[in-house]
């Protein structure tokens, strides 16, 4: 099988086009065609069926007729660069699986899919494995809506054909999608809860990193709202609810408000942030370093409207073992130093 390479930050794009006045009538699959780069007929066939290619505001089938001064909108999933993808036979845990989708909660450490230095062991090859030997999904291949980082855990969403990608994705980019985080984060939170409004784009001194912007000419926009389910003193346990969905965007906008994710080593929370200079105190926190190897970060609840039923979905994920362990040692801490 081969798979579409993502190195874009989204997996959706938006066009807005204005027909020159000297076009004369084409079919607007084939108008498209030429216009946006990369993309197939098949591609723009499939987002006019889900009404995803709009003119004038009103949805149009493939065959209709560009005329001159025509104001075509355009939903698309990204079309990169395509690499051979194995099947590979990797445990997958399953939530959900139809016709058209599945939803898998994703365990620390495996990357989604193929991209640079991580060409196989992703979730991708594991769907690919699991599509090729499940008797009614002989021709299914994954086709991916979302992310969610290497060493997070917890829910995604995976389409099984191209009109059900489309439509997922075009939830995502409107932001109707309804998700929930839940994080354990350095500090003790001011407020019960707020929300964090600042741009994000690549780090422009290591592009391996995000980084956040107030100037609005920088970056796209990020929202994450956040509210505060426990606190530890030294450290807090919040739920975060994602309006936009950038590339690291929990990580860096509780980065930049100083309270980075516990043991995120991307952004500073890998090393004792808050608490005393007690070496009691100091060997706590390297040993729920060592039980927590990674951010502390769970994609908990994901919901959409299923493309097919056209009904409300929702589906939550159990904390891992891990997250679980180093909560539950935070708690009695805290209860510890009433």
């Amino acid at each position: 099988m081969k798979i579409n390479e993502i190195n874009t930050e989204e997996l959706y794009e938006n066009y807005r086009i204005v027909v020159d006045k000297g076009q004369s009538p084409l079919r607007i699959d084939k108008y498209l065609m030429v216009r946006i780069e990369n993309a197939s007929r098949n591609k723009i066939q499939q987002a006019a069926r889900a009404d995803c290619i709009k003119v004038n505001s009103l949805s149009v089938k493939p065959n209709y007729k560009v005329k001159p001064n025509d104001v075509i909108q355009v939903f698309l999933t990204t079309e990169p660069r395509e690499i051979e993808i194995l099947p590979q036979n990797i445990p997958l845990d399953i939530v959900y699986e139809d016709k058209d989708l599945i939803i898998v909660n994703k365990p620390m450490g495996m990357v989604v899919h193929p991209a640079y230095g991580n060409y196989d062991k992703t979730l991708v090859n594991a769907l690919e494995w699991h599509f090729q030997n499940s008797d009614k999904d002989k021709e299914t291949h994954p086709l991916l809506v979302h992310r969610i980082d290497k060493d997070t855990t917890g829910l995604l969403v995976v389409a099984k054909n191209e009109i059900t990608q489309t439509l997922l994705a075009k939830q995502f980019y409107y932001h109707t999608i309804e998700r929930t985080y839940t994080a354990l984060v350095w500090g003790d939170l001011t407020e019960n809860e707020g929300t964090i409004d600042k741009n994000v784009a690549r780090d422009s001194k290591d592009r391996k990193k995000m980084a956040t912007y107030l100037d609005t000419e920088k970056g796209k926009r990020a929202v994450t709202h956040w509210k505060v389910l426990e606190r530890y003193g030294y450290t807090t346990l919040i739920q975060c609810r994602l309006e936009t969905g950038r590339t690291h965007q929990i990580r860096v906008h509780l980065m930049s408000e100083g309270h980075p994710l516990f043991n995120d080593a991307t952004y500073g929370g890998d090393r004792i942030l808050k608490g005393t200079t007690f070496s009691k105190y100091k060997q706590f926190v390297l040993n729920c370093f060592e039980l927590l190897p990674r951010q502390a970060l769970h994609a908990t609840t994901l919901g959409f409207i299923h493309p097919s039923t056209n009904k409300e979905v929702f589906f939550s994920s159990d904390l891992p073992k891990d997250m679980q362990n180093v909560i539950d040692k935070w708690r009695k801490y805290a209860e510890s130093s009433k």
